[in-house]
């Protein structure tokens, strides 16, 4: 049984309703029993609890925290006793939708409350597609009328969508589905790039690698559309055909474990298979390490950019450059760089940059 959770979020009219009927069909014919998690806010404030009828906005949030997690899991219960092989669990927002809501210091008393870290519970979805709000780009189709829980203005709208973005920054599999096309073109987007990450029907990964002169790590962790993941990548014994590693991933002391299978199809294009590990998983693989590869340690900043999805690597051994990676749906895609990122060239190609590469030659 193979049980995938996705997270489906957006601003104010951005499309999710009518994007979950595209899902239901198009992943249906694809041989998956797809699974719908209701809106939690949506169910709550319907029902007449919302931050203004509680005693506080962070009692409520508590509440709807609870609510969230609490139907997730029964959903994953439910899912682990069918008979499909192929099953997708896709939640109409996720737990950290709930941050875009609050302060700092609100969620984090509300993640105790619950007893979770933010690690653990934002990278418990496989996946989150954000569709972006009609307030940035679609103005004119922009309504309140089809949500009784919806209340923001245009520019509410807009600044939540960002707020949204910035929550989820830091995902290993984040996109953004903007609105540089028509609606329908937009929703054909988000169905190719979920097909895309579930291998539908090959897990192909495209992805561009731009060597950058030594970013301002100061402006980076001060960027609300960026987020910082320390990570720790070991490559195991494999066949010279495939590349394996386990990768562990996380920020101060809170981390999650993958188990990565890489087949080259093309220099740009390569098969990528990715299996979520649990700690004692990972140790063991840990045992099947190669002894000629060091391990590599890198910091990520995740910046969401224009729609666009970086992910900066910073090496210990690297005081003059950084490396820049950016995943894309079709090779032609037209790449954005925020102005501060200042390019050298591109390395894509270069086999001198590749993560695997620099394993062999890195003094640990």
């Amino acid at each position: 049984m193979d049980i995938t959770k996705i997270v489906i979020t957006g601003g104010p009219c951005a499309g999710k309703t009518t994007a979950m009927s595209w899902i239901q069909d198009a992943f249906t014919q694809r041989g998956y029993a797809v699974l719908f998690v209701p809106e939690t806010a949506t169910e709550f404030i319907k029902g007449g609890v919302a931050p203004w009828t509680c005693k506080t906005n962070l009692d409520y949030q508590k509440c709807q925290m609870e609510l969230q997690l609490k139907k997730e899991e029964l959903f994953m219960r439910a899912a682990k006793g069918m008979k499909a092989e192929k099953i997708l669990i896709v939640c109409d927002r996720g737990a950290f939708d709930n941050k875009a809501y609050m302060n700092d210091e609100e969620f984090d008393e509300v993640l105790e409350h619950v007893g979770v870290n933010p690690i653990e519970l934002r990278d418990s979805y496989d996946a989150v597609f954000h569709l972006e709000t009609a307030a940035k780009g679609a103005e004119e189709f922009y309504t309140t009328e089809n949500n009784a829980a919806r209340t923001e203005g245009l520019k509410k709208a807009a600044e939540l969508d960002d707020k949204l973005i910035s929550a989820w920054t830091g995902h290993p599999h984040f996109r953004v589905i903007g609105n540089d096309s028509d609606f329908e073109n937009k929703l054909r987007k988000l169905i190719s790039e979920m097909a895309g990450f579930l291998g539908e029907p090959e897990p192909y990964e495209i992805e561009r690698k731009f060597l950058i002169e030594y970013p301002d790590i100061e402006c980076l962790e001060k960027d609300p559309a960026c987020s910082k993941v320390e990570i720790i990548q070991t490559y195991l014994k494999s066949d010279d055909n495939e590349e394996v590693r386990v990768r562990q991933r996380g920020l101060d002391g809170n981390y999650i474990y993958f188990k990565t299978v890489k087949r080259s199809i093309s220099s740009e294009k390569r098969i990528e298979i990715e299996k979520r590990l649990t700690q004692k998983e990972y140790l063991k693989l840990l045992m099947d390490a190669d002894t000629y590869m060091h391990p590599i340690r890198k910091d990520r900043y995740c910046l969401t950019y224009e729609g666009q999805y970086f992910e900066i690597d910073v090496y210990p051994f690297w005081k003059d450059k950084a490396i820049v990676e950016i995943e894309l749906r079709d090779e032609k895609q037209e790449i954005l760089f925020p102005g501060f990122l200042k390019k050298i060239k591109e390395v894509t190609d270069d086999e001198n940059y590749k993560n695997f590469s620099l394993a062999k030659r890195v003094i640990s």
